[in-house]
């Protein structure tokens, strides 16, 4: 079963947050950096685990990170280590929380060469998955393959989010810009 299909079999009133996240935020375009290091952060923490989970302790990951504010995370101190670690309402693992602060300082470096994380990933696009693990790695601590993929198909870099008979790849196809569409056109010439 497609990640599609189960959450379009849950019925509207589930409270699992899959269903809410299918239809309003994967594969749908970030524009806020924020918010794309909310989703680099998720990813990473999802590793080993399920996404229902990172969905279900998201809220917390927002408290216990500062709201996913770059700049807050960048400064966190052996304290702020100390605190993640010892709150039970995220995932405590200290190789993740330390991908966590070293990751915000690379986009706050990122950020400051490039405009924004946002105009750093527009400006490698398009490339293939092995190319953005290739780049993700260069950069960033405990991004592997499917990390990398998950956090660029959630984000409309990496098409596959959703399969084609899915009433919401159309509204994403919507809002992606014109050159993710282009991408996603030529992707399919050369599949065929």
């Amino acid at each position: 079963m497609t990640y599609c299909e189960f959450a379009n079999q849950l019925p509207d009133n589930t409270d699992n947050p899959n269903k809410h996240y299918h239809d309003h935020a994967y594969g749908f375009p970030i524009e806020d950096d924020n918010e794309l290091f909310e989703r680099l952060v998720l990813e990473i923490n999802q590793a080993g685990l399920s996404w229902t989970l990172m969905l279900k302790k998201q809220k917390a990951f927002q408290a216990a990170y500062s709201g996913f504010d770059i700049a807050k995370v960048a400064a966190y101190t052996e304290a702020d280590r100390e605190r993640l670690l010892a709150d039970a309402s995220i995932v405590r693992n200290k190789l993740k929380v330390n991908a966590a602060i070293h990751n915000a300082q690379q986009i706050l470096a990122l950020q400051a060469e490039h405009g924004s994380f946002k105009q750093w990933l527009d400006g490698h696009h398009p490339r293939s998955k092995e190319e953005w693990v290739k780049l993700f790695k260069k950069q960033f601590k405990f991004v592997g393959g499917e990390i990398v993929n998950e956090f660029l198909m959630s984000t409309g870099y990496l098409s596959g989010a959703h399969s084609e008979d899915c009433p919401i790849y159309a509204e994403v196809l919507k809002r992606q810009p014109q050159w993710a569409k282009d991408s996603e056109i030529k992707e399919k010439r050369i599949q065929k």
